[in-house]
């Protein structure tokens, strides 16, 4: 069962509603109070005073017809010659004299195989060449014989005939023995590794005692005394080029001048780059493989003017903005100009746009300043903003 309390409905009261009212006024009237004191007989106070100007460093630019494009390629430092060195038939391995990074004279032996064997052959082969001389000798002897013996009729010219063409037989025999052991001495003399030039060890692949297979690596030689570098450049930055002359290189940080030997003048189809090879000197102390960069400075017709990057911010639609000291009477003014970006080379970039010859662009501060605003302009600035800028004439 509910109760009375429960059941009843709770209804505003005459009382709660007049505080209310009262409220409201109390509330409407200090507004209007406070408005009314606010007001003053004189109306709004206006400055009538300009601000005073602000300092700012600026930089007077110059237009240009045309700008110095600097490109760099890089390449790689390699050995002039490099070669895997092994043997041309298989063998056992009886001594290696080398090691790795050792330097090795031209001519020195590196690796011998075991022969034995083709030495026991090479015995072989003499033996018989001195056999088919003794033969050969017989057979000659016994030509002439038969040739008296047919001068006083004693003998038909068949049996000449016969001494004669067993006599060839003989020096043919001859010749076949020498060149069996000719090329017996051929493969005892193929069983070493010698240097083919001067250069350092750079690979070791083998031990005494392995089974070399035919052409099996077994050293790998670099010419260190000859290096140069294989650098890739546009056909057209190649074109520019002339074998002979010096180059400046930078390796490792560092100058290295070089001599362009030669450019293919063929075009890679994936790097769509001309090889081109340049002669390092022999004092140069470089490493084989390390980055060296060619740097070629190239002209374009572009008209422009150079600024610090410091001076630009950034606008809508790709453009750029450039703040300028304008002259306004006996001071300067800030104005806002547009401009494009062309090229940037570190903390300078070549725009073009609505800047004109002699123009003061702001180079720092840009936060501190708005469109209109009176400035001070501040030649010859030591900012850093201005660092590699042309410097400009002064007006």
């Amino acid at each position: 069962m509910e109760t009375a309390f429960e059941t009843r409905e709770k209804k505003p009261t005459a009382l709660k509603g007049g505080l209310f009212l009262v409220v409201l006024a109390c509330v409407v009237a200090g507004l209007l109070l406070a408005a009314i004191a606010l007001r003053s007989d004189e109306g709004p106070k206006v400055a009538d005073t300009p601000p005073a100007p602000i300092s700012a460093a600026v930089v007077e630019v110059a237009l240009q017809g045309d700008f110095e494009l600097k490109e760099s390629y890089t390449g790689l430092i390699t050995p002039r010659r490099e070669s895997q060195l092994g043997f041309t038939s298989g063998g056992r391995i009886a001594s290696l004299t080398a090691d790795v990074g050792q330097r090795v004279a031209e001519g020195e032996r590196l690796a011998r195989l075991d022969t034995r064997s083709l030495r026991a052959q090479l015995a072989a082969a003499e033996a018989t060449i001195n056999e088919v001389i003794a033969s050969r000798d017989l057979a000659l002897t016994t030509v002439e014989r038969q040739r008296n013996l047919r001068d006083e009729g004693f003998v038909s010219q068949q049996i000449v005939d016969e001494a004669t063409a067993e006599a060839s037989a003989a020096d043919a025999r001859l010749a076949a023995a020498r060149a069996q052991a000719d090329t017996l001495r051929v493969q005892i003399d193929l069983a070493e590794i010698k240097a083919p030039y001067a250069g350092v060890v750079t690979e070791r692949y083998v031990d005494e005692g392995v089974i070399a297979a035919p052409g099996q690596a077994i050293y790998e030689l670099v010419e260190a005394a000859s290096l140069e570098a294989r650098i890739g450049v546009p056909a057209g930055a190649a074109a520019l080029l002339e074998p002979g002359a010096r180059y400046t290189l930078e390796v490792d940080g560092r100058s290295v001048d070089a001599i362009l030997r030669a450019e293919t003048g063929v075009i890679n189809a994936r790097q769509r780059t001309v090889t081109t090879v340049f002669d390092l000197p022999a004092d140069a102390a470089v490493a084989t493989g390390a980055v060296a960069r060619l740097g070629l400075n190239r002209e374009v017709g572009e008209r422009g003017l150079w600024v610090p990057v410091s001076a630009l911010s950034e606008a809508s639609r790709g453009l750029w903005s450039v703040y300028v000291a304008d002259p306004d009477g006996a001071g300067h003014l800030v104005r806002r100009r547009l401009v494009e970006i062309v090229h940037t080379d570190g903390p300078r970039a070549f725009v073009r746009g609505a800047l004109e010859d002699g123009d003061l662009v702001i180079v720092d501060g840009l936060q501190r300043i708005t469109p209109l605003q009176p400035v001070t302009p501040l030649r010859g600035s030591t900012s850093g903003a201005l660092a590699g800028m042309p410097a400009g004439p002064n007006r």
